[in-house]
């Protein structure tokens, strides 16, 4: 029986077209979650936000600490936005530029926001995966000290923190995100407790690999969909503290400002009718909090689509 080499090579041609081409698990969690139209809805919202940190500085023509005299005493008349003086924000009841402020409230919201989450995950990681993968009684003590810490309202340790040892920028970091891993170390200590028994953790085991070593490069690489996707809630979580804490005046200290000082300031101004004082900083404040839990449902559906 002869064949037709044209036509074999015709259908060898097609086979290699029509073969799909393997994809690790990131890049398909990474395909599912840019389909996700919330997900980048809300990474377009956090891009702009962080642009708008980044940037908006270069974009404002008085400084966040410059007075304008002009409109001092006659904010309500005189210290709406404008394009015409430049306060495209309005200014507040001191007569400061207010989108400056919104700036640097931003930059510092967002700051306090990711560094105290990456405090909080990277200590509740490594404590997490230690209490599970060693186990036994040295596991049920460091998780029974998570217990009574997280007894504690942790809200009032930190107002204790800051007024004992000051209210510094370092010390609202270090308070934020020192009180908040407890949470992010048992989500850990329970996803390490279903790896440690896998066949590569006992391979690397029977090679004499140190348990430090295990953890380091074999549990939490293997964490990192869940820290991704925890960290991710933990960041909006972080600019809530932080600003409750500034609301109430114990937070960052002037020149500085964030979001919470600035919706504090004004909160307490709006009943004279200057109502942009609290609108531009709460509106920033909401559309980030949205940004960022649409993000961590769209992570989180992505690295585990078996929860769709």
């Amino acid at each position: 029986m002869v064949i037709d080499q044209t036509k074999m090579q015709s259908l060898s041609a097609r086979l290699v077209q029509d073969e799909v081409k393997g994809r690790s698990p990131w890049a398909d969690a990474r395909k599912r979650f840019f389909r996700n139209k919330a997900a980048m809805f809300g990474l377009t919202i956090l891009v702009l936000v962080t642009l708008f940190a980044a940037l908006g500085g270069q974009f404002a023509a008085w400084s966040g600490e410059e007075l304008d005299f002009s409109v001092m005493g006659r904010v309500a008349e005189l210290g709406a936005p404008s394009l015409a003086n430049g306060h495209y924000f309005g200014t507040d009841n001191l007569g400061r530029d207010l989108f400056a402020r919104v700036v640097q409230g931003t930059q510092i919201s967002l700051m306090v926001g990711i560094v105290g989450a990456a405090i909080a995950v990277i200590v509740g990681t490594l404590y997490g995966a230690t209490a599970g993968y060693v186990g036994g009684r040295t596991d049920q003590i460091m998780m029974r000290a998570v217990d009574i810490l997280m007894s504690i309202p942790y809200m009032f340790v930190l107002i204790l923190l800051l007024v004992m040892f000051g209210r510094s920028m370092s010390m609202l970091f270090l308070g934020i995100g020192l009180i908040s891993w407890l949470d992010m170390s048992r989500i850990v200590r329970g996803q390490t407790l279903s790896l440690k028994n896998r066949e590569f953790i006992e391979a690397a085991r029977a090679t004499g690999v140190s348990s430090f070593r295990i953890i380091i490069r074999h549990i939490v690489p293997n964490l990192l969909g869940v820290v991704a996707v925890y960290a991710t809630l933990l960041v909006p979580l972080m600019i809530l503290t932080e600003s409750f804490i500034s609301f109430l005046g114990l937070g960052v200290q002037e020149p500085l400002t964030s979001w919470g000082a600035l919706i504090s300031e004004g909160a307490g101004t709006m009943n004279y009718g200057t109502l942009w004082q609290l609108a531009f900083p709460l509106f920033f404040f909401v559309i980030t909090l949205f940004g960022f839990f649409f993000v961590g449902d769209g992570l989180r559906d992505a690295l585990d689509p078996k929860e769709r």
